[in-house]
């Protein structure tokens, strides 16, 4: 039905459009349509507004319609282009739709958008241990710390290998997929190094390259540009807090289980 529609669409975008009736010597006549009334040929001259009549053994029907047809696939090929992109926009326009409002981490898992869990996570140092409340800024010491998700797998497992996320943010903030360095008993996000003198936190992030693409205002779409290998990672929002002495984290962890 589509196709009828598309080759519908080309003969209007055809019809009543200027061609070059080909004559044999060279020359050719702009027309509008021709007809081959036995040795005659027929046609409306818009040069002249008229119609008129050539012997057909002057005509070159053969070129003309060549070019016709060429023509007529070439407007065949726009008209499927333009269905193309529209069937693609509103694909794009169902997707968006899909993703709830509230600020957070999403999945598609069959056909239904899941959001990613908040994992409490903890900053060890060599003299405290902190649990971080979701959304807090942590405050650090000078030295070395290690952001910590406690327990070895994350309970969200996928299986693609190079899985697509939704983002939506609650303001402008930094992110990226993150490969976990699996512990006893835990996983690390990331280690922090503490300058001594300006307390200036230097994060060392083992950060995998992403494809990302904004679908609206606060919201993305995130991909690894690379196969994830089976393993443990993290999608990760980076918060400026203006105090350089601060991180401020948002994770939501998941397992690469296998590949499809």
């Amino acid at each position: 039905m589509r196709l009828l529609l598309l080759f519908l669409l080309s003969a209007l975008l055809l019809f009543g459009e200027t061609f070059k009736l080909f004559m044999k010597d060279g020359d050719y006549h702009l027309i509008r349509e021709y007809q081959v009334n036995g040795d005659r040929v027929r046609y409306y001259s818009t040069e002249r507004g008229d119609w008129e009549e050539i012997p057909l053994a002057l005509v070159d029907v053969q070129k003309t319609e060549a070019q016709r047809n060429e023509r007529k696939q070439e407007a065949l090929k726009e008209a499927r282009e333009e269905d193309e992109e529209e069937q693609a926009e509103r694909a794009l326009r169902k997707e968006i739709e899909s993703i709830p409002m509230n600020s957070g981490a999403y999945f598609q898992v069959d056909n239904e958008i899941k959001p990613l869990p908040h994992p409490d996570y903890q900053v060890i140092t060599d003299k405290k241990r902190s649990v971080v409340q979701l959304l807090s800024p942590v405050p650090l010491v000078p030295g070395k710390a290690s952001v910590v998700i406690q327990e070895e797998h994350s309970k969200f497992k996928v299986s693609e290998s190079r899985p697509s996320f939704y983002l939506r943010l609650a303001k402008e903030e930094r992110f990226g997929i993150i490969r976990l360095t699996s512990k006893k008993n835990a996983r690390v996000v990331e280690n922090v190094a503490i300058v001594p003198v300006s307390k200036e936190s230097v994060e060392e992030r083992k950060q995998i390259d992403t494809f990302q693409q904004q679908l609206g205002n606060g919201l993305y779409k995130i991909w690894p540009e690379k196969t994830l290998e089976p393993g443990e990672y993290a999608l990760v929002e980076y918060s400026d807090t203006g105090d350089k002495s601060d991180i401020e984290l948002l994770i939501w962890d998941f397992a690469v289980i296998g590949s499809k």
